[in-house]
Order: C-alpha cells, then structure tokens, then sequence
C-alpha cells in the first residue's frame, strides 16, 4: 500500500530524529560502567594516595565505581602515554603531577606522546612542598649537619621516582646547591624509595609529605626541613629550607586530573563535577590537609586554571633542565 505524502513525510522525520534521541539519551547515561583512573606511580606514594581519596568520593558523584590502576615506571610516563592511549570515552581518566606532566617533557627526549597536545585538562586538585630525610642512622640531626655530613662522605644514595622524575630533578638540584656529590637511586615511585629509607638501604630522599610525614612522625626517619618559605600548617614542628641553612630551595608538588584528547566536553563536565563535589567534601578535605595537601580554591579548580598552570611550570622549569643538560634516553 502507497503511504500519503504527508503521512510518508511524517515517518521519515520520526525515523531521522530517533538517532539523535538515542545520542541524547546515551549522554544522560553515561557513566554506565566503571570508569579507571590511571595512576602513573606505585601503589602508597602521594599520587596514589591522593588519587584513591579522590576516587572514592567521585563513586558517590557518578554512581560507578572509579578504578585506580597502578601504570608505573620511567618517572611517570608509562602512566601517562597509558592515558594518552586511551579512548577518548569518559572510561579512562588521570591523576597526574608536575613530575609525569611537566618534568618529563623536557628530560626525556622520546616522549610517544605530547604533554600538552594529548591530554584534555580536568581540574587543579592540590599542591603541598617537598620535604628533606634521612634513615634514622644518620647522625645528623639538623639540615646543616646533614649536608656537611654529606660532602664528608660523597656518594650517598638518593632515592627518586624513576629516572627524569620530579624527585630526580630535584635531587640534582638539591646536589648543586649543596655541593654535594649523590648517587641517584631509581623506583617505580616514591613508595618502594621511602620503604627503603625506613629500612636503612637508603640515605635520603626528597619528597612531600604524603610519604615522609607518617614515617618521620613514627620515628622511623629524620626529617630535616620543608621546601618552602613556610612551615606546613598541619606539621609546624619541622622547620623551613630558609629557617634551616638552605635558603630559597623551594620544591612543590601539585596534582591535577586529566583525560585523554577528544573527550567529549559533557563527558568532561561530569567528571570535572564529579571531582569538585570531591574537593568540597569535609571528609575528603580533611583527609588531604592530614597529608600536608593544601587544596586549590575553587576557582582555580577547573580546566582553564590546569592548562594555565602546567603551561606556567613548563616555562619555568624546561629551561632549567636544558642548562643542566638533565636527560634520559
């Protein structure tokens, strides 16, 4: 049987609008499964750590569960080129770090991927200063003790998070500024280098306080000072780099998230929110300043603030890598 024209016209335009119904109605959908946030460093170490308190509280948000997966080795980048990788679906997302996004773009040469091409930015999360320890069997017990020490007997070993990490980087730093001679040690993460300084296999490491504030409480290191022009406000006992003997080494570590290039921006927002309703929640809050973190204000907590943030640090720090010729091949 002939359909009328109009009745015909009517048909079509019912069957041509049920894609963009369906298109609408999977937006709406989405999470429908468990998202992964990849986490470019071992299990226990600050990016971790933070990542699974973020992740946790976005559960509650997107109504999935969020998955931390542990992609660790060369200073962050196996994480990272994991994440660049990945489809752009909303399935995969990132914590990362001044280290994995910054650092490596100017030590190492090979980078499989673009740091700032490759990645759509989340949001800012937090920021907290490195700290300087030992093991414990150190005799030194203030900083200017310890770098004496440490010229006195060269070769003591620094563990880093890999080679061309962050920690790498400012354990040459710190070796310049010094006049020290070290001997740089590589992890999968600051974790597995901090579990060595506890056990007295390892001289130093510089770090933030996710890692070093637990064990230099225990009494299970020494910690000598915080890199930063201020005391930490939820450990005033540990004295400043300037108010130790080591002016002006100042060394911070911040964390943002990121998801693959070519996410859909609704797909982005949701996350985004996801992860801001996390940074407003008092237990989230609370768990963070514990570990020395100094969340970001909300105005900062959003893409444009990340993307202004990396691009700021790659002009400050790329140049200072290069003139120390610090490379990993």
């Amino acid at each position: 049987m002939t359909l009328p024209r109009r009745q015909f016209l009517q048909l079509a335009a019912g069957a041509a609008a049920l894609p963009a119904v369906s298109h609408s109605a999977s937006a709406q959908a989405y999470p429908a499964r468990a998202i992964t946030m990849v986490v470019p460093f071992a299990a226990g170490g600050p990016t971790d750590v933070i990542g699974r308190v973020l992740a946790d509280r976005m559960r509650t948000s997107l109504g999935q569960t969020v998955v931390v997966e542990n992609t660790t080795g060369a200073g962050g980048t196996a994480g990272a080129g994991r994440l660049a990788r990945a489809a752009p679906d909303g399935y995969t997302i990132g914590i990362g770090q001044n280290g994995s996004h910054v650092i490596t773009g100017a030590t190492y040469s090979n980078l499989p991927y673009d740091l700032i091409k490759d990645f759509d930015p989340v949001t800012l999360i937090c920021i907290t200063p490195f700290m300087v320890v030992a093991k414990k069997s150190v005799p030194a017990d203030d900083l200017k003790s310890f770098i004496a020490w440490l010229r006195d007997n060269p070769n003591k070993t620094v563990g880093t998070a890999g080679q061309g990490s962050i920690s790498h980087v400012c354990g040459l730093i710190f070796q310049q500024a010094t006049k020290t001679q070290l001997q740089f040690v590589p992890y999968r993460g600051i974790a597995p280098a901090m579990q060595d300084v506890v056990a007295g296999n390892l001289d130093l490491i510089i770090s933030d306080p996710v890692a070093t504030l637990p064990q230099a409480r225990a009494g299970n290191i020494k910690a000598y000072a915080v890199c930063a022009d201020r005391r930490l406000p939820t450990a005033p006992e540990f004295p400043t780099v300037d108010e130790a003997g080591l002016p002006g080494y100042y060394v911070a570590l911040w964390h943002g998230l990121w998801m693959p290039r070519g996410t859909p921006k609704p797909v982005i927002d949701k996350i985004h929110a996801a992860a801001v309703e996390a940074l407003a929640d008092p237990a989230v809050r609370s768990k963070l300043e514990q570990l020395g973190q100094d969340i970001y204000p909300r105005e900062r907590q959003n893409p444009q603030a990340l993307a202004a943030q990396q691009k700021s640090e790659i002009e400050k720090w790329w140049p200072i890598i290069r003139a120390g010729n610090i490379k990993v091949d």
